[in-house]
């Protein structure tokens, strides 16, 4: 089990690699990084704001359901997408590409 974990892994990196990830992060990145909850949070807010604009007069509840639930789901997605930034970014200074400037 331990080695299926390991390999999984190492397609995600070798993935990474290959997508450019051993380039120096920018100053977003870096930024979301540090605040994986605020990257959620700061994009999820946008989309529950846009799906309540363009939603039809009908049924409010539902609307303001379905809004919040894709935010939710959004702001999970980008928070989780600022968490594997923050493992990259180790990464690179684990191997001593990135000085953590």
């Amino acid at each position: 089990m331990a080695n299926w974990w390991r390999s999984l892994g190492q397609a995600f990196w070798a993935l990474d690699r290959a997508l450019g990830g051993q380039r120096r992060p920018t100053q977003f990145q870096k930024w979301a990084a540090r605040h994986p909850i605020k990257a959620g949070l700061s994009m999820a807010t946008p989309f529950v704001l846009f799906l309540l604009v363009l939603s039809p007069d009908g049924e409010e509840s539902e609307n303001l359901l379905f809004a919040v639930l894709f935010g939710l789901v959004m702001g999970v997605v980008f928070g989780l997408t600022a968490a594997s930034e923050r493992l990259r970014q180790r990464r690179l200074k684990r191997l001593g590409i990135w000085d953590g400037s």
